[in-house]
Order: C-alpha cells, then sequence, then structure tokens
C-alpha cells in the first residue's frame, strides 16, 4: 500500500514536466492554482454566516510532434497527489497522442525562473473583514431602528498561480481580489435597492457609505410612478456602464471577428481594426499593472479559443488599447490568431479594462442634475445576447430604476426589459462623467477589475414593462 503524499505546488510542476517527459511528451506545461477565500454573508439584519476555504487545481499541458504536426492534450483535476499526478499525465500524453495536429501549435514559451519562485502560496482569512466587519455591525443596527431589511455578501480570496513549462519557465503571481454586494429592501418589502463595490484588500470598503447610498435609494422609492416602455434619456452610473461594457470587452474576440461572426468583423472579410465605432473620444484599453486593478501579467491558457491558445501559456501580457480616441485599435489574439488576421504581435486578453471618455469630469450625480426628464438606471440583470452581427444584447432592470424630473430624482418606476448594443451606446451617448473603479451587478463575480464612467444615452431602449422585481 503506498501513501499518498500531497506535493506543493512547485513540487507538482516539477514532478509532472520529469513524468511528461519520461513519458514521451516533447513538451510540456503544468499549471497550479492554489485558493484561498473568506467570506460574510448577511440577511434581515442578521450576519448570518463566515467562513474560509482553501482549494487547488492542476492543468498538464502535454505536446507531442513537431512543428505544424505538434498535437496537444489538456487534462486538469483538482488537488493532485503523487500517484494521481502519474495518471494526470499519462491522460495529458495519451489526449495529445489521439489529437490531430493543433492549428494553433507554436513553440512554447521560453522563459526563466520568477524572483519568488520558491515562495508559498498567498492566504486570506476572515481577519481582512477587521475593519469592513465592525462598520458592518453598525449599519444592520441602524437598518433595524429605521426599519429596513439589509442583505448581503462579502467575499475575499487570493489565488496564487504557478506556471512551469519544459523550456524552462518559472512563474510565480499570487492575485488578491474581493467584492461586496449589499441589497437593501423597506421595511415591507415593497421596495430595494443594490449597491456594489469591488477592492483588493477590503481597507478601501466603507460599510456606512454603501449603506448610505442603500438609504437615499430607498427614499427615493417612497414615491413610485408608472413608466411607459419605449426611448428614454437614461443616465447609467458606472455599475451600470460596466454591466453592458464587460459583455463587449469579451467579445473582442480576433478569431470570430476575422470569420466575419461579430460586430467587429468587416463586410466582405477581415476585422473592423481601424474603424471608427465612435466619433466621441472614447478609450478602452487594458493593462495588468494598472493601480489599483492590477492582474496577472502572464497569459493562463488552459484550452485553446480564437484568442487563446494553450501554447501562449506564460506569455508576457503589456497594455494594449482596444479602442483609442473611438476607433478600434486591436482585437484579443493569441499567436496563431494574431498571424491569422495579419496583427502585428498576439494581443491576448488581460483581466481588467478601464473605459475612458477624454475630457470627463463629474459623476453621476452631476449627469442627473443636468437632466431634464428621464430616468436613472442603478443596475441591470440577466443579461443576454440576441444578435453578434450588432452585439445586441437583452436583459432586465433590477432594484432601483428612478425618475428624474428637472434635475432631481423624484420617484421609483417600473422595471424594463432593454434591448440595446454597447457598441451603440458608445455612439450615442451625449454625456460622460469621470472614469472610477466599477462593479458589474451582472458580471463582478467573475469580473471585478473594471473602472467605467457614468453616461448618458438620450434615447436607451426600455424595450417592455418587465414585472421582474
Amino acid at each position: 500500500m503506498t501513501t499518498a503524499i500531497q506535493l506543493t505546488p512547485q513540487d507538482t510542476i516539477e514532478r509532472g514536466l520529469a513524468l511528461a517527459a519520461a513519458g514521451g511528451a516533447d513538451g510540456c506545461v503544468v499549471i497550479v492554482a492554489e485558493t484561498s477565500s473568506a467570506n460574510l454573508r448577511w440577511a434581515n439584519n442578521t450576519l448570518t454566516t463566515n467562513g474560509a476555504m482553501r482549494g487547488s487545481s492542476v492543468t498538464v499541458i502535454a505536446t507531442v510532434g513537431a512543428g505544424e504536426g505538434t498535437a496537444a492534450g489538456v487534462v486538469g483535476r483538482s488537488s493532485v497527489t503523487d500517484d494521481s499526478l502519474r495518471e494526470v499525465v499519462s491522460a495529458a500524453i495519451a489526449t495529445a497522442r489521439g489529437s490531430s495536429p493543433a492549428e494553433d501549435a507554436r513553440p512554447l514559451v521560453d522563459g526563466s525562473v520568477g524572483a519568488d519562485w520558491d515562495a508559498e502560496p498567498d492566504e486570506t482569512s476572515v481577519s481582512v473583514y477587521s475593519s469592513f466587519a465592525p462598520a458592518l455591525g453598525e449599519t444592520l443596527q441602524k437598518a433595524t431602528k429605521e426599519s429596513r431589511w439589509l442583505y448581503g455578501f462579502a467575499d475575499h480570496e487570493v489565488i496564487t498561480l504557478y506556471v512551469g513549462s519544459s523550456t524552462g519557465l518559472r512563474l510565480r503571481q499570487a492575485l488578491p481580489r474581493g467584492h461586496v454586494t449589499a441589497t437593501g429592501k423597506s421595511g415591507d418589502l415593497s421596495q430595494s435597492a443594490w449597491v456594489g463595490a469591488a477592492t483588493r484588500d477590503f481597507t478601501d470598503i466603507d460599510a456606512l457609505a454603501l449603506d448610505s447610498e442603500l438609504t437615499r435609494r430607498l427614499g427615493w422609492a417612497s414615491r413610485t410612478v408608472s413608466v411607459d416602455p419605449g426611448r428614454h434619456a437614461t443616465v447609467l452610473p458606472p455599475a451600470a456602464v460596466a454591466d453592458v461594457m464587460t459583455y463587449l470587452y469579451w467579445y473582442l474576440d480576433g478569431r470570430e471577428a476575422f470569420e466575419g461572426r461579430t460586430v467587429f468583423s468587416k463586410a466582405g472579410g477581415g476585422t473592423r481594426i481601424g474603424d471608427a465605432l465612435s466619433s466621441q473620444p472614447v478609450n478602452l484599453r487594458s493593462d495588468p499593472q494598472l493601480p489599483g486593478l492590477e492582474t496577472f501579467p502572464f497569459a493562463v491558457a488552459r484550452s485553446s479559443g480564437g484568442s487563446s491558445s494553450v501554447f501562449d501559456n506564460g506569455l508576457t501580457l503589456t497594455a494594449t488599447d482596444w479602442i483609442r480616441g473611438g476607433k478600434l485599435e486591436n482585437l484579443m489574439t493569441s499567436r496563431h490568431t494574431a498571424s491569422l488576421i495579419g496583427a502585428q504581435a498576439a494581443t491576448p486578453a488581460v483581466d481588467n479594462y478601464v473605459l475612458s471618455v477624454d475630457g470627463a469630469t463629474g459623476s453621476t450625480d452631476d449627469l442627473v442634475a443636468g437632466l431634464e426628464h428621464g430616468l436613472l438606471l442603478t443596475c441591470l440583470w440577466y443579461i443576454r445576447m440576441v444578435d453578434p452581427q450588432t452585439l445586441l444584447l437583452t436583459g432586465l432592470t433590477r432594484d432601483g430604476v428612478y425618475l428624474v424630473e428637472n434635475g432631481e430624482v423624484t420617484g421609483a418606476v417600473n422595471n424594463f426589459r432593454f434591448n440595446e448594443s454597447p457598441v451603440d451606446l458608445l455612439a450615442r451617448f451625449t454625456a460622460a462623467g469621470a472614469t472610477v473603479p466599477s462593479f458589474s451587478r451582472e458580471w463582478g463575480d467573475d469580473f471585478s477589475r473594471t473602472a467605467t464612467p457614468p453616461l448618458l444615452v438620450p434615447d436607451f431602449n426600455m424595450s417592455s414593462v418587465s414585472q421582474a422585481s
């Protein structure tokens, strides 16, 4: 009987690479992700649960053959032992041998051993809430006294990623990420409002300020007004802008655009790189080193797709302009896709983005103050694709759509179903505010490193009334 030995991330990678070489693989990449998380949950003005968790995963990418005949096999597992790692590596090699040559085959990325390669995985714990939790307790007590109800969730995680390859590449990066979402309801549960925020360490999250905003929005809802569907002048705060622009960001796929399947495809063939998407000075940019939005500085791909390739693991990521001055500058590409579409260099996806408008200043409140009659739309949900050729999206409003009259919010209105394209919104908005860190209600759990401005759209399409609440 053998004893299952739990390996360190570094041992897992070195052992996996050695097993791959012994098993006849011509190349290999091993990715180990160690995750540590801690969360808080509250409901009915009471903290209900808190806990901490740890997890790990291992992905082995084995290649066989050379040049255009290279095939890859990818096998992933949750935490493995010394015994089970052999099975994972063998399965990856077998998969590669049973696969056709990979269209995206490229030499594995060269590299050296990173300075912190030998470090242990970083961890988080409930102590990350040492400042947030007491303030949260104050808001729960305050809500009880004011006959309001609070519900919410706070989560913090640290992912430590280790990447090693048969070319000598050894990379390690620890990345923290957190967020809080909170919903407030009136005492009779007839009205609700939502706020959310992203963070790296919860030192910049002000629970009292979040509760103050919830209280303000519930106050607006003391008057309710029925509004017909149609095109309405609408202010979208940064959170709502992130709801729709994250979808745009994910669809910047160079391969799909080149093949004529998306809004970024050029009529007659090719892509729209170089085309103006907006007459406004709009910019969409990613940078793994953005202060406060830092993310992994190298490519990580557990499968190949239009804009990613398992052969690109470890490729250095740099600042990339996707849209600059309203013009489409780049699409997401692997090294293979870049060659296919005629791009000068690969521009893989980066796990953040900043949307900005040159010269724009002010806040959501400033845009509301300048609106004679229209709506304030705080967040969206259940967003789905209708037409990839135009990036037309549909979805619902939720937890706060408000009537604006003469520059003031005067009441809450019914929910709607909307139909809009974020590409069209960039061409049609008439005013914008300063870009600030934002948190998407719809996508923030998975993609929280965003910064967006508030926007005023003169004709946002509320296509029908929704009974959702």
